[in-house]
C-alpha cells in the first residue's frame, strides 16, 4: 500500500473520536473498537493462511484462552498487605498473594467466598487490590502461545488437513469444557473481568472514565497497529521468504535445506499469541468472557472477513475486517418492500454469506486486494515517470556541452 493511503487511514483513525460528536459516538466508537478486534485476528489468519498456507479454526480458540486466562487472573488472584487465615496465601514480600476459592455460580455468599469473608472482618480496614489488568493480558498472550507451541509440535509435522482437523476439535473441545467446568470458569454464566481502565485514568490532564470509550479505542487501535507492524516485518524478511516457500512448494524447500516444521511452528504461534492478546483486551473491555465466544461461528466469521478481503494480504484483511464490521452493525435494521418488512437484523448474515460466495467465485483474490494493488501499480508508474525524466534531463545536460563544441 502506498505511504501515503497508509498515513492518510492513520490519520483518520487517530481523529475520529475527537471529531466525530454525533448523538451515537459511544455506539460507533463500540463498532470502532470491536473492529478492530476482529482486524487483528483476521490479520494474524491471513499471515497464517495465506502467507504459510495453514488453514487453522482455532483462532477463535487462542482468543479464547487469553481472555480466560487474563479473566481466572483477575477474579482469582489478589494482592492483601494482611494474611486472611482462611484462603489460599502466599508470602510476597511484605505483601500476601490472596488466592480466592472459586464458588461456582450456585452460590455469592459471604460464607462460601473466603476473600469476602475476610474483608468483612477487616471492615474496611485493610485494602486488598486486584492484580493489574495488564499483567493478565501478558499471562494470556503467553498462555495462547504456549498451546499454540503444544499443537504445533503435534501436528504441523503433518500434511494436508491435519492442522484444520485438529484445530477444530481443540476449538470445539475447550469451547463444551468450559461451558461443562461451573466451579472454576462458571460454565455458561462466564466471568466478569474489570475493565481495561476500572479507577479511570488521566491523560494529557483530562480524565476518563471507566465507561469512556477512547481509552479503549486507542488501547485496541495500538495492538492493532503492533500486530501489523510484527506481520510486516515477517513478511519483508528472510522468515516471511521462507514462509511464503513453505506455501508455494514444501518438499523444494526441504530440498533446500529449510525447516519446514520449525517455520511453520513459529508463524503458528506467533499468530496464535496475537489473537490471544487480542482476546484478553476484548475480554476486558467488554468486561465478560463467556463460552458462546469460542464457537465455531465466530471463526467462519473471522475466516469469511479475511477472504472476502483478500486473505493472501493481511493489510487488506485488517481493513476489509473493520469495514465488514461496521457494515454487519450498519444492516441491524428493517424496512419495507411492497409492504412486507424485511428485519435485515435476521438477514444480514445471509446477505454476507452471499458476499463471501460470490467472492470465492468470481474475485478470489479478494475485494479489496485488488484496489490497494491499482494504487500501488500508479504509485510504482508514478515513481517511474519521474526516474525517467531525471534521467533524461541528467543525460541531456551532460551531451550539451559536447554537441556545441563539435558545431564550432
Amino acid at each position: 500500500m502506498p505511504h501515503a493511503m497508509g498515513i492518510a487511514l492513520l490519520a483518520f483513525f487517530f481523529a475520529f473520536p475527537f471529531v466525530y460528536s454525533a448523538g451515537n459516538y459511544d455506539y460507533i466508537m463500540h463498532i470502532c473498537i470491536v473492529g478492530f478486534f476482529y482486524a487483528i485476528l483476521a490479520s494474524s489468519w491471513s499471515m497464517l493462511a495465506g502467507y504459510a498456507g495453514q488453514f487453522s479454526f482455532g483462532h477463535m480458540a487462542f482468543m479464547g484462552l487469553g481472555a480466560y486466562t487474563a479473566a481466572l487472573f483477575c477474579h482469582y488472584f489478589f494482592i492483601s498487605p494482611e494474611p486472611t487465615g482462611i484462603c489460599t496465601e502466599f508470602a510476597l514480600g511484605s505483601n500476601y498473594l490472596i488466592i480466592k476459592n472459586p464458588i461456582g455460580v450456585t452460590s455469592t455468599t459471604l460464607t462460601q467466598d473466603c476473600l469476602a469473608q475476610a474483608m468483612e472482618k477487616w471492615d474496611g480496614a485493610v485494602t486488598v487490590s486486584p492484580m493489574p489488568v495488564w499483567l493478565g493480558v501478558i499471562l494470556g498472550t503467553l498462555v495462547g502461545g504456549i498451546f499454540g507451541l503444544l499443537i504445533g509440535l503435534l501436528v504441523l509435522p503433518l500434511r494436508a488437513a491435519y492442522l484444520a482437523l485438529f484445530t477444530l476439535g481443540f476449538s470445539e473441545i475447550l469451547r463444551a469444557t468450559i461451558s461443562a467446568e461451573i466451579q472454576i470458569t462458571r460454565g455458561q454464566a462466564g466471568i466478569e473481568l474489570p475493565g481495561l481502565f476500572e479507577n479511570g485514568i488521566t491523560i494529557a490532564g483530562h480524565y476518563f472514565g471507566k465507561t469512556d470509550k477512547i481509552p479503549p479505542y486507542f488501547v485496541m487501535f495500538f495492538l492493532l497497529l503492533g500486530c501489523l507492524a510484527i506481520l510486516y516485518w515477517l513478511s519483508r524478511s528472510r522468515f516471511g521468504l521462507f514462509v511464503r516457500a513453505l506455501r508455494e512448494d514444501q518438499d523444494a524447500a526441504a530440498a533446500l535445506g529449510v525447516n519446514t516444521t520449525r517455520y511453520k511452528i513459529l508463524v503458528f504461534v506467533i499468530t496464535s499469541m496475537m489473537a490471544a492478546s487480542a482476546g484478553a483486551v476484548q475480554a476486558h473491555y467488554v468486561t465478560i468472557i463467556t463460552p458462546n465466544n469460542l464457537m465455531i461461528l465466530q471463526m467462519s466469521l473471522v475466516v469469511a472477513m479475511a477472504v472476502i478481503a483478500g486473505v493472501e494480504n493481511f493489510v487488506a484483511a485488517a481493513i476489509g475486517a473493520i469495514l465488514i464490521e461496521f457494515t454487519l452493525e450498519m444492516l441491524r435494521t428493517s424496512f419495507n418492500i411492497g409492504g412486507i418488512e424485511i428485519d435485515m437484523t435476521l438477514w444480514r448474515l445471509v446477505f454476507f454469506g452471499v458476499v463471501l460466495m460470490l467472492t470465492l467465485r468470481f474475485a478470489r483474490n479478494g475485494l479489496l486486494v485488488p484496489v490497494i494493488d491499482y494504487f500501488s501499480r500508479g504509485h510504482v508508474a508514478a515513481e517511474t515517470v519521474v526516474r525517467r525524466k531525471q534521467s533524461e534531463s541528467s543525460e541531456g545536460a551532460s551531451t550539451a556541452p559536447g554537441v556545441q563544441g563539435g558545431s564550432s
